[in-house]
């Protein structure tokens, strides 16, 4: 907040040496003493990513043209309800925002004091809140997490909103895992209740849930036109969601996917992930095109570890009521439009050169062949390094996994992740389960997963 809004109260102990800790930081110190790792790594990509000034004393106007899905239309209805639901509570002490996947501020209830004061920083319909935009606050950092946070005063990136503290959520698509909006509640000067966390989750489990239902009727429809197309036809079919993952493949789709055959997975938290980064990407670059043109098909060809040469594929988008669910691949055919590998490569996910993680006051940047494994225990993940053991300034083994997943790393368990060239033996037990001996001092041993094993006996030819 700028002076001429409100005036700073005295900062305590302990937000006084917060504030020591945030004038280092974007001064160039690295120095992190006392700064919750999910802070520390949020305002290092506000510093050194992102680039925002610290010092800006309001939020931007956000951009006009935003495109979203129907979808996301019921998310925010549906997190209004919920907004009415908890205002009464909130308008005590505070203000309760939601925002769409950009930042975006859509809109705003609770006590009108503080509404007033906050619109005179931005925080209002139409402002763009994200953390690229304004650093660390609730609203944009919420997005780029999965759990309930809170970012208390001078936690936030920016000075002008040292008066500030916040709790929000981010809601995510269920199937790609991409947010969609976020539930905010602010206050001024004062502490945030503790049952607020408890509030944005619940909220967030209610649209969440919606969003499921629909996931498995989707689901559903990829099953329904999978049989209906194999009835017609003997070439290799499999059916892939929005994002790439296989609802059900025959035995010959199966093989370069790497995933089982003849298995339907119409619940989208038990789809198969295919291990063909490439056969993702042309997925990906589907679900854009198919979703401004109903009408669209195409054919790519992929690399597979079966052959030297590429094989042709051929794409036709699944609607549900006129929703893009999905889109039924079949192997050996080249109808429809010709997706270039070079179109492709243009929509995968940024790839990391770090992984960040955190011992005592520091953040430690790992290359990514330093990092053997990563391993959940519980809320938190340790990853195992050429450095000793680390904990992952990730906030959940399923981030860690959508970051990695393109970089030569493998989901091989519900709680493991490894770093595929840092293998060293493959054992087999009695019972056929599959063991990895990593490629450290200790040969520490890592468990795969019955669902997992055609998954890494593809990645690793065997």
């Amino acid at each position: 907040m700028t002076s001429a809004q409100v005036e700073s109260q005295p900062r305590s102990t302990t937000h006084s040496a917060l504030y020591d800790a945030w004038e280092r930081f974007v001064h160039g110190d690295d120095d992190v003493r006392g700064v919750r790792p999910e802070v520390a790594i949020s305002w290092q990509r506000c510093r050194d990513q992102y680039r925002v000034d610290p010092f800006m004393s309001e939020a931007p106007v956000a951009v006009t043209e935003v495109e979203h899905s129907l979808e996301h239309d019921v998310v925010f209805a549906e997190l209004g309800f919920c907004a009415a639901a908890m205002v009464h509570e909130v308008s005590k002490f505070g203000i309760v925002v939601i925002a769409d996947a950009t930042g975006r501020v859509l809109a705003e209830w609770g006590d009108k004091p503080t509404l007033s004061v906050a619109a005179g920083s931005g925080l209002a319909p139409w402002f763009c809140w994200s953390e690229s935009a304004v650093g660390t606050n609730g609203i944009g950092t919420a997005l780029g997490t999965r759990n309930p946070l809170v970012i208390t005063r001078e936690e936030h990136w920016c000075e002008a909103f040292h008066d500030w503290t916040c709790a929000a959520v981010a809601v995510r698509d269920v199937v790609s895992k991409e947010p969609i909006a976020s539930l905010n509640i602010s206050s001024l000067r004062k502490d945030m209740p503790a049952a607020a966390s408890t509030w944005l989750a619940n909220a967030a489990a209610h649209t969440a849930s919606k969003l499921r239902n629909c996931a498995r009727d989707g689901g559903a429809e990829l099953l329904a036109a999978y049989s209906h197309a194999r009835a017609r036809s003997s070439d290799a079919l499999a059916a892939v969601d929005t994002a790439g993952k296989v609802v059900i493949a025959d035995a010959v789709a199966s093989v370069p996917l790497g995933v089982p055959s003849n298995t339907p997975a119409v619940d989208p938290a038990v789809r198969w992930n295919p291990t063909l980064p490439a056969f993702i990407d042309a997925i990906r670059f589907a679900t854009k095109r198919a979703s401004h043109n109903p009408d669209w098909t195409g054919t790519t060809q992929i690399f597979t570890h079966l052959a030297d040469e590429p094989s042709p594929i051929g794409i036709r988008p699944v609607f549900r009521s006129g929703n893009l669910v999905g889109h039924l691949i079949t192997f050996g055919v080249v109808d429809g439009e010709q997706v270039r590998q070079v179109e492709t490569g243009l929509y995968a996910v940024e790839q990391p050169r770090r992984v960040v993680g955190v011992r005592d006051n520091r953040m430690v940047l790992l290359r990514l062949p330093e990092v053997l494994f990563a391993e959940a225990d519980g809320n938190e993940v340790w990853l195992s390094t050429d450095r000793g053991k680390l904990r992952a300034a990730s906030s959940g083994l399923d981030k860690l996994d959508e970051e990695l997943t393109h970089a030569g790393f493998l989901r091989v368990h519900r709680r493991h992740i490894v770093n595929l060239n840092r293998i060293r033996e493959v054992e087999r037990r009695d019972k056929g389960e599959l063991v990895l001996v990593m490629d450290d001092p200790e040969n520490t041993m890592v468990p795969v997963s019955r669902r997992n094993v055609r998954a890494v006996r593809s990645a690793l030819c065997i």
